[in-house]
Order: C-alpha cells, then structure tokens, then sequence
C-alpha cells in the first residue's frame, strides 16, 4: 500500500523550519541551509515512495540531513564564502547578538561531524544513544567528539564568554 501523499505534506510543513534552523546551525550560511533541507527533502520523499514503511519519519529524516551535511563537507569543493562584513540585525540585546555571531563562527571552524554531534546533543536536545543512532556511529565516539568540540569552543571562546558572564553579572548588582 502507498504512503498517503497529504501525510507527507503535513508532515513537511510541519518541521520544515525546524528543519532549516538544525541545517543553518551545521553550515552557518541561511542559503546552503535551505539548499541542504531541500535536498534532505527529496531524499525523504523519494524514500518515502520506495520503502513501504519507515518506523520512523521524523528519525529518517533527521538522520538524512546530517549524513546530507557531513557527505557534502567530504566534497573537495564547498560554496561556503566568509563574509566581510556582518549585516545589521534588528532585536536582541548588542551582547546576545554578538555572542550569537562568535558562537556561530565557531562552530564553523569545527570538523562537521563534531558539529553534527553538538547541533543534534545542545540544538535537537538528544541524549548520546540517539545521536548515535542518527550519526551512525558509536556512543563512545559521540563522546569523545562531544569532548573534543567542546573543549575546542571553549579556547576559542573564552574571552568572549567571561565578558558575557561578567556583563550579566553586573547587569544583575
């Protein structure tokens, strides 16, 4: 028997954006985001067609976008380009933003699977097992790239979260 088409639908209008955050948070760039969830898109839907049932929908897909994600940082090209200058956003207090724009950068410049591991652990919410499961990979591994991205963010941000700890703090007095 056949999927049923509308609960495709329903479904993708539902976690489309979700979607698109988890994406833009892996490759940093709102363009090659949305490119990276449509093509997680058509896999799903292709997918959905060829395979009777999938137990899951939302696991299946989740686990498309980040093998999506990390297979497209194996290629020897990337369409990622750095920006000179950062665009001026509304709202938000000038620290949140700022930090924001540090994290991100960050983020960028770990490999994509530790990024994968800390998008779906502090992003997705999920605990060690799941993110196994979805990366493929074992719990240990998600560990130690757990460990390892962690403590990478933490030299690369140190000054900048002491002075957001500090500021809060007298925000506070």
């Amino acid at each position: 028997m056949a999927p049923d088409p509308r609960e495709l639908d329903a479904y993708i209008a539902g976690r489309h954006h979700r979607l698109l955050r988890s994406a833009y948070l892996l490759c940093g760039d709102p363009h090659e985001a949305d490119d990276l969830v449509q093509s997680t898109l058509v896999k799903v839907i292709l997918a959905r067609r060829r395979i009777d049932r999938i137990d899951s929908l939302d696991a299946y897909t989740r686990r498309t976008l980040y093998s999506t994600f990390i297979s497209s940082r194996r290629r020897l090209w990337r369409r990622e380009q750095p920006y000179g200058e950062l665009p001026d956003r509304a709202g938000g207090a000038a620290g949140d933003i700022e930090l924001g724009v540090l994290v991100r950068a960050a983020l960028r410049q770990l490999p994509a699977r530790q990024r994968a591991v800390l998008v779906l652990r502090f992003w997705e919410d999920l605990g060690v097992a799941e993110t196994a499961q979805v990366l493929g990979i074992g719990q240990g591994t998600v560990k130690s790239h757990t460990a390892r991205a962690l403590a990478s963010l933490r030299s690369t941000l140190g000054d900048a979260l002491a002075d957001e700890m500090l500021d809060e703090m007298g925000a506070a007095a």
